[in-house]
């Protein structure tokens, strides 16, 4: 073997999430021989597709994900595996409206200046609660977008007006941190906030999907992963992880790498025996459920694909979003509950009522009758609990053993763009 010829390795990969497939592509595109364990039956992990309803139907999704077009590393993944985000994303300036069409619409050009007139656009708003926005957002670029890693976003807006935090602050946090603001680390905030106001052009604008998931990543992957030699493993759950002489077996069989890209939970089982420190870090997370309700009202409508809806006691969803407007299957709506943990105690079906009657007073087109719930998914552990202080997992687990996640350490909040940096940090320099 010449000197500069690099080492053919063989790679398991255990998930088959985002992470999981960004780790095996980019391991494969690497040269290495790569093995892809994942316990669902299908790839996606919780950004995936469901069993459609009957032969020939749209799938629906687990949830109702979108992007943001900071997300470079998953629109390069996507890319990768023979997807065009133009052909199965709608791509549109951040928009931040109510089901009456009022609220935040950024134009084009310099994202900070489009903020700024979007702002000062927002007629509904007295001219104190423009300003006092403005005043924050520059005090927040003036101090580098930090502030003190113990405050929650609660604590970092307590000065604004009411009406600020009710209709722009706490959506916007609920819909990133997927954490209310009460409890939501501001500092992981404000990173976001930075990433799509300064990342470059187009950073805010906002990619909803108008396809099924699967046909965003996990499909195309699948098929690409295979074309490529991976041999990919669907419904099958790892046991046991141990160390070998040369490297480390996965349920008996030897590899000389193994990248951790499952769950918090399933990864702090597996290294519970050989990394116990980092294991109990691992399974240490708190979690946040959301509920999506997906509803079938023909002929009705939204004022735009996605707005925002109006919180309270009896209305549990922060957003809704038109499949129709977006695209994909006219008559659909999915009206989404993000840091959902008071409803999902209540019950699913107390949600849902609560949900039907929501979209009762704010889909168009069609009276109460004409509204019919299609499904209700609750994915009970959707994200890490974004809380000031949180300890996270590195992704060095042992010598040869590395993780992936959107729960690994990094500035992130759990989201796709953080899974997919994970997964190809851990091939790039987790493999060696």
């Amino acid at each position: 073997m010449a000197a500069d010829e690099p080492v053919r390795r063989r790679i398991a990969v255990i998930g088959g999430g985002w992470a999981g497939l960004a780790a095996a592509a980019e391991a494969t595109a690497r040269g290495h021989e790569v093995t892809l364990f994942e316990m669902a039956p299908r790839l996606g992990g919780r950004a995936r597709s469901l069993a459609a309803a009957e032969p020939g139907a749209t799938p629906l999704d687990n949830g109702q994900h979108i992007l943001i077009g900071a997300y470079t590393a998953t629109l390069a993944l996507m890319r990768s595996v023979g997807v065009d985000p133009d052909a199965v994303l709608l791509r549109m300036p951040l928009t931040l409206v109510d089901a009456d069409g009022r609220g935040l619409r950024l134009g084009r050009g310099p994202v900070p200046i489009a903020f700024t007139r979007a702002v000062w656009a927002m007629a509904h708003w007295r001219w104190r609660e423009r300003l006092a926005l403005s005043n924050a957002a520059l005090g927040w670029l003036l101090r580098g977008f930090r502030c003190d890693p113990t405050w929650t976003v609660a604590r970092l807006t307590a000065t604004l007006p009411e009406r600020v935090r009710h209709e722009f602050v706490d959506p916007l946090c609920v819909a990133a941190l997927n954490t209310p603001a009460d409890a939501a680390s501001a500092t992981v905030f404000l990173r976001v906030l930075h990433d799509a106001l300064f990342a470059g052009p187009g950073s805010s604008d906002l990619l909803v999907p108008r396809r099924p998931l699967a046909e965003l990543l996990p499909e195309p992957a699948q098929a690409w992963l295979i074309g490529h030699g991976v041999k990919v493993h669907t419904a099958r759950r790892v046991q046991h992880l141990q160390r070998s002489a040369d490297g480390w077996t996965v349920d008996g069989e030897a590899f000389d790498r193994v990248v951790l890209a499952c769950s918090a939970s399933e990864a702090a089982r597996l290294t519970a025996d050989v990394a116990p420190a980092w294991s109990a870090l691992a399974a240490a997370f708190g979690y946040e459920p959301i509920v999506t309700v997906y509803l079938h009202a023909p002929g009705a409508r939204l004022v735009a694909p996605m707005v925002a809806l109006a919180e309270g006691p009896q209305a549990p969803a922060q957003f809704a979003f038109d499949h129709g407007a977006l695209g994909a299957a006219a008559g659909v709506f999915a009206l989404v509950v993000s840091g959902a943990a008071p409803w999902v105690a209540r019950g699913l079906e107390a949600t849902c009522a609560a949900a039907l009657a929501q979209a009762q007073t704010v889909l168009r087109g069609v009276d109460a009758r004409g509204i019919a719930v299609m499904k209700v998914v609750a994915e009970k552990r959707a994200t890490f609990r974004c809380v000031p202080g949180l300890d996270r997992p590195g992704a060095s687990i042992a010598e040869g053993l590395v993780a992936a996640g959107d729960y690994v350490d990094g500035p992130y909040p759990a989201t796709l763009e953080g899974a997919v940096r994970s997964g190809v940090a851990a091939a790039v320099g987790g493999l060696g």
